[in-house]
């Protein structure tokens, strides 16, 4: 990529609003040097706590999401040193007063219906909805395909000034793209 092609990209993250974008393989540790820096950012823009603790979280819960299911990985064989490098992509920026939040990462066809029947229950519930069922889920534990506690995209809905958005593009006869995308 050469510095004009660069540039360009650079010009149509700006002219998005992005004010941060990070592409490539993820691990815990990119996750905590990244989250150092977005609070950084945070702060000198003078966010709100409030603001700031759910920009993290989400950023967090995006970014573990990434490292955790994304099908695009390298084999635990190639880097022993490192349990999980996934790739993805997650993005940082603001549309007008809102913060939004936006993550990508391959997964496999077969999982999209299952992901996003999840998505859709979570959608349709209100800020109480989501918070008896953010307990309920704690109480029961995770399902057979988490990963973690189960509770990563009702955190994202909780902490969302408005439903949350998804997508899925199909990239291949075993993969599709998904996005996922929460206001703050």
């Amino acid at each position: 990529m050469l510095a004009t092609d660069l540039y360009d990209l650079r010009k149509t993250l700006m002219q998005s609003g992005v004010m941060f974008a990070y592409s490539g393989y993820m691990t815990e540790q990119v996750r905590l040097a990244v989250g150092e820096t977005l609070k950084q950012k945070l702060s000198m823009e003078e966010a709100d706590t409030k603001t700031v603790r759910s920009v993290f979280a989400v950023f967090v819960e995006q970014m573990q999401n990434v490292i955790r299911y994304s099908a695009e990985r390298v084999p635990e064989e190639e880097t022993p040193e490192v349990t999980e490098l996934s790739f993805g992509i997650l993005t940082i920026g603001k549309e007008g007063n809102e913060y939004v939040l936006l993550s990508g990462n391959l997964i496999r066809s077969e999982d999209t219906e299952r992901v996003s029947e999840k998505l859709r229950e979570i959608q349709g519930m209100d800020h109480d909805q989501l918070k008896r069922f953010y307990k309920d889920k704690l109480r029961e534990g995770p399902d057979e395909y988490s990963q973690g506690a189960g509770i990563g995209f009702i955190e994202i809905a909780r902490r969302a000034s408005r439903p949350i958005e998804f997508d899925f593009a199909k990239v291949d006869d075993r993969h599709s793209f998904f996005a996922l995308k929460a206001n703050i």
